[in-house]
């Protein structure tokens, strides 16, 4: 393989350093697969990379359309996925494939990626020496409701300002939203914990971090991710994300983040509203609720030019309180189903 790239982008045309092990976990992704497959494809050749796309039982016509692209592109592997979870697809793909590889890099289906992806990822991990290099996302709403949770999503509001969710310059951080790692890095810790639905990343980079490996958000290049279209599934991804947050607390003798707690808060303080017939000071949560929806839709009117922003806000609202809902069912639940774990 050639020498390291440069501390700028390499050429998109020229050679990159490094074998690299693609993952894209699938499930019901056939709206998408085949543009990934073609965004990400030159980039493979580049890099001398295996692309294996692992999927988890799709009704839909993912696999055929990956069988297809296989059939053209030498490269493509495409796995079965038992355990359906993306934890379980990466580790599975990693186990089977990874020999022989520097770098693990993983996709997801339901994104859009720039040319330059792989290069900007790899070109930052030489420069800064990380063992993980993960990257901010944009929301991306083709119309009408998936515009608005998209707003949402990428609004302070929704987002509470994470990393990985505010493009800017370069840093190191705790978490982020997965992108690179090395082989190396990854299989040292065990690979990712198949018993977390969501929060797998997260689980992750705690043990990542613990065993001295360095995560950098790179703010040489960002991914499009395509929300929720609908509300229904939309709360029930949000439920999820809470469940895992609490298992990933819980596993780790670790406490919440000052947001985080506070979003925690949301649903018992609006469960108070079914003590309004003994005081009207119960309805004051769900008030404050209330306008500060209103608020964080203001406020997204305004950045987006767009008035019926106003409505992301409360779309914001719901997320969070499918977040609250999620940690306390999974804290309240009559056994632990995660144990702790020492770090």
């Amino acid at each position: 393989m050639g020498g390291a790239p440069a501390l700028d982008l390499p050429d998109p045309a020229g050679p990159v350093a490094g074998r690299v092990l693609i993952v894209i976990p699938t499930l019901n992704e056939a709206a998408h697969i085949a543009d990934v497959l073609d965004a990400v494809l030159p980039f493979a050749d580049r890099a001398d990379a295996r692309i294996v796309v692992v999927d988890g039982g799709s009704a839909d016509a993912t696999a055929a359309i990956v069988r297809k692209h296989a059939a053209r592109h030498p490269r493509i592997a495409l796995l079965d996925n038992p355990g359906r979870l993306q934890a379980a697809a990466v580790n599975r793909a990693v186990e089977a494939w990874g020999e022989g590889h520097e770098w693990l890099l993983r996709l997801d289906a339901h994104s859009a990626y720039p040319p330059d992806y792989g290069d900007a990822l790899l070109a930052e991990a030489a420069q800064t020496g990380a063992d993980s290099v993960v990257v901010s996302m944009q929301a991306q709403g083709e119309g009408g409701l998936q515009r608005l949770i998209a707003d949402a999503q990428n609004s302070r509001i929704g987002n509470g300002g994470s990393a990985h969710r505010l493009a800017g310059r370069g840093a190191w951080v705790d978490h982020g939203h997965h992108a690179l790692m090395r082989m190396a890095a990854f299989r040292a810790v065990g690979g990712y914990d198949e018993r977390f639905s969501h929060n797998e990343d997260a689980e992750l980079d705690h043990r990542l971090r613990a065993a001295g490996y360095r995560i950098r958000l790179t703010g040489r290049t960002a991914l499009g991710y395509f929300p929720r279209k609908r509300l229904a599934p939309l709360m029930r991804q949000y439920f999820n994300f809470g469940r895992g947050r609490a298992r990933n607390l819980a596993k780790h003798g670790t406490r919440p983040a000052l947001r985080q707690a506070a979003v925690a808060m949301l649903a018992p303080a609006l469960l108070l509203t079914l003590l309004v017939p003994l005081s009207p000071v119960f309805a004051l949560p769900l008030a404050v609720w209330l306008l500060a929806c209103l608020a964080g839709g203001l406020m997204i009117a305004r950045s987006t030019r767009n008035p019926a922003g106003v409505l992301a806000g409360f779309i914001a609202g719901l997320m969070h309180l499918a977040w609250s809902a999620g940690y306390w069912s999974e804290r309240l639940a009559p056994a632990p189903r995660i144990g702790r774990t020492a770090t």
